[in-house]
């Protein structure tokens, strides 16, 4: 009789915990990479299909002012798991490389950066990643994996530890555009003045040293093709956790692979609380689409790959019906900036998205790098039908995935985001972002600013990429546009614009055209004064010593003689 009592408390606790997770949501969250927000039906695209993310969007709130926190796929991905710009995390570069080309890299999420996976792990979530991660893999030996998903919080993986690059699959050319940076004008130039002064018998150039200059050259080239030769095998990398299955993996059908692995992990955690992050490798060029969805558009493979993606939406959802889970799930879908506007297949064809009225794309703050997709859905927690015009961002999902999993927002560190669900639940019509940042890399680009009594959102630029075209809104010159000096205009005044009343950014404001302008920039000022002081120095994961390649941190499913080959994955 004694135990009575305590069997009833251990009855009465257990209750409570199953209780307890009852109430708490599953999370799908859906990252497409290099989607453009014009490239949905429910964005106003009128010639792509896209009927299973319109559904979504019908079915919950349609985000119209979401931000990515960085133009760029490893410090977005970066401040999105975080919910911190990717500044406080050292997730940015000093130079002009902004993301990881290596997978034999030493940089990577530090593991001291907590993740929204990390946080509902520890309250009994079942968590997974499946597609690109971006965020490193090793720091000093091949299977180390300190920056491996795992690391963050995620219980399985199935994906590629980098991105999809048109190095991946044949015919599709190389990322790797070294002739778009020879000075050819120079060296021309350097040619012919020594070739005149040579024939004027000013100088005298040996035989012998004009062979071993050409020597020298076909060595340099043959190393280059090489190179781009080999690098596939070793950067094009599909892992399983922490064992290398596939190397170089296959996109034919990865999307199909990636859709089932998905469903299959929804129906291993029909009984308990799940977080499934399906990042796509799709729409990131070397564009690939299946089969079943080539020709399926009237946009070329881009289109065909935009409709594979919905597809592969619709399989994720109609799982979570079939499984009675769709109440009970918060479903999340996002971009991790725009469009890429500058790439084009090796025949010319264009290989971007669209960014539908903003200018400009990914590489740049401009809204059309950064203005993407935010799509939420939760029956009966979220009304239907919904539209949102208020400045949001992707690091707000982390606040919104941590306080709805029962975590707290962590307290020892700045975090960012906010918490969405008071404003998709209509408890209050503002945004919480006052102010929101936009950096590219390490250098702070713009910032936005939408004040507590007033109907515009100000946007001012410190500087702009130099556009190539001069008269375009893309780079076509160096195929992303830089941050650095040499590649950018600076602004003193910065140019500002009011986002409310031209959301093309089309005219910059002055003080002839707006009253107000040096107050609106003094008080910008001061935002950023205070950001400043907030910001604690990190070291860069993205320096040139942390993004070289290493050959010691080379994943290899075979042997370095065989170039790492393997084809393990029993879903292919």
């Amino acid at each position: 009789m004694k135990c009575l009592p305590s069997c009833l408390l251990l009855l009465l606790g257990t209750g409570c915990m199953s209780l307890l997770e009852a109430n708490r949501p599953n999370f799908v969250v859906i990252m497409v990479d290099d989607l453009g927000i014009g490239d949905l039906g429910c964005y106003g695209n009128k010639t792509l299909r896209t009927p299973h993310i319109d559904r979504l969007a019908q079915e919950g709130v349609q985000l119209t002012h979401h931000i990515a926190a960085a133009p760029l796929c490893t410090p977005s991905r970066a401040a999105f798991l975080t919910g911190r710009y990717p500044i406080r995390s050292g997730m940015v570069g000093h130079g002009r490389i902004g993301v990881y080309i290596f997978t034999a890299a030493s940089g990577g999420l530090p593991s001291h950066e907590l993740t929204f996976a990390t946080l509902a792990k520890q309250q009994g979530y079942e968590t997974a990643l499946i597609g690109k991660w971006h965020l490193g893999l090793n720091c000093e030996s091949n299977d180390d994996h300190c920056h491996h998903p795992s690391t963050h919080g995620f219980d399985h993986f199935y994906g590629i530890t980098m991105t999809n690059m048109r190095d991946c699959q044949q015919g599709h050319g190389t990322v790797f555009q070294i002739r778009k940076y020879i000075p050819y004008s120079t060296l021309g130039i350097g040619l012919l003045s020594v070739a005149v002064l040579h024939c004027g018998s000013v100088i005298a150039i040996r035989r012998r040293l004009m062979v071993m200059l050409l020597v020298a050259m076909a060595f340099l080239a043959g190393l280059f093709a090489g190179f781009l030769v080999i690098y596939p095998y070793f950067n094009c990398v599909l892992m399983r956790d922490h064992r290398v299955v596939e190397q170089p993996f296959v996109s034919e059908n990865l999307t199909q692979r990636m859709t089932q692995e998905a469903t299959d992990f929804i129906q291993r955690n029909v009984a308990k609380p799940f977080l499934l992050f399906f990042s796509f490798l799709q729409v990131h060029t070397a564009l690939f689409a299946s089969v079943l969805f080539r020709g399926t558009s009237h946009h070329g493979i881009y289109g065909d790959a935009v409709h594979e993606v919905d597809w592969s939406v619709g399989q994720i959802v109609q799982t979570l019906e079939q499984l009675s889970l769709r109440e009970n799930t918060l479903v999340y879908l996002t971009s991790d900036q725009g469009a890429h506007l500058e790439e084009t297949s090796a025949t010319g064809g264009v290989h971007g998205g669209w960014n539908g009225i903003y200018k400009a794309g990914k590489s740049t703050n401009w809204e059309g790098g950064i203005r993407v997709p935010g799509i939420l859905s939760w029956p009966g927690k979220i009304p239907r039908g919904g539209q949102i015009d208020e400045p949001t961002s992707n690091m707000d999902l982390f606040a919104t995935v941590v306080r709805l999993s029962g975590a707290q927002v962590p307290q020892d560190r700045e975090i960012d985001g906010h918490d969405l669900m008071d404003l998709l639940q209509g408890r209050v019509a503002r945004s919480k972002h006052e102010f929101l940042f936009h950096y590219c890399n390490m250098y702070l680009n713009a910032v936005r600013w939408r004040p507590g009594n007033s109907s515009s959102v100000w946007k001012a630029f410190y500087f702009t990429p130099n556009f190539f075209p001069e008269d375009g809104t893309a780079c076509f010159h160096t195929h992303v546009c830089f941050c650095t000096p040499g590649y950018v205009t600076y602004h003193d005044p910065p140019l500002l614009f009011d986002l409310s009343r031209d959301p093309t950014e089309s005219t910059p404001l002055t003080p002839d055209t707006e009253p107000t302008f040096s107050a609106i920039l003094a008080a910008m000022q001061e935002a950023v004064q205070r950001h400043k002081s907030s910001v604690k120095p990190a070291e860069s994961q993205l320096s040139l010593t942390n993004v070289l390649w290493k050959p010691w941190l080379q994943p290899c499913c075979s042997t370095p003689s065989r170039l790492c080959q393997c084809q393990q994955d029993l879903r292919n």
